[in-house]
């Protein structure tokens, strides 16, 4: 029991101690250039098409979303009559 508990440790350790093998390149002070720079385009569209086609999509669904909840209000507040 106790070398299957030292094994377990030495395994986990292992496993948390590795290093990575693909470096990462550092893009933070593009980033920074980039969302800082002063051109009139609004911060939550600087990303991008990505960015214009997230912000787009989310407008979107609040809308219908905002239509939807209107039309379940006046659903249950003047409900239908039964003959």
């Amino acid at each position: 029991m106790y070398k299957q508990v030292m094994t377990l440790q030495q395994v986990s350790r292992r496993m948390l101690s590795t290093t990575a093998n693909k470096q990462v390149i550092n893009r933070v002070p593009q980033k920074q250039k980039l969302f800082q720079e002063d051109n009139g385009i609004p911060i939550h569209l600087k990303g991008g098409v990505t960015d214009a086609i997230l912000y787009r999509a989310t407008m979107g669904l609040t809308i219908l979303g905002t239509g939807y909840v209107i039309y379940e209000l006046v659903n249950a507040a003047l409900p239908k009559k039964k003959d």
